[in-house]
């Protein structure tokens, strides 16, 4: 058996939303700063999926509902 295991599923998943007004400007916001930190040319909608997966990583209280969620707890 090889020591990777087989990746999982990596077939995207296209999900639209529907922002306010004032968070697509503090997403634009962002995205500059960001392009400015780190030189680079990415569009809000590359970053929301990183910022999505960072802010569900940080969510202890979710990590632990989906834990028990996950046991049957």
């Amino acid at each position: 058996m090889l020591k990777l295991a087989k990746l999982p599923d990596r077939t995207p998943v296209k999900i639209a939303i529907t922002v306010t007004p004032d968070l697509a400007h503090t997403l634009a916001d962002y995205a500059a700063i960001y392009n400015r930190a780190y030189a680079d040319k990415a569009a809000v909608a590359d970053l929301i999926p990183a910022m999505l997966e960072t802010f569900l990583a940080s969510d202890r209280a979710f990590a632990k509902a989906r834990r028990d969620v996950e046991s049957g707890t």
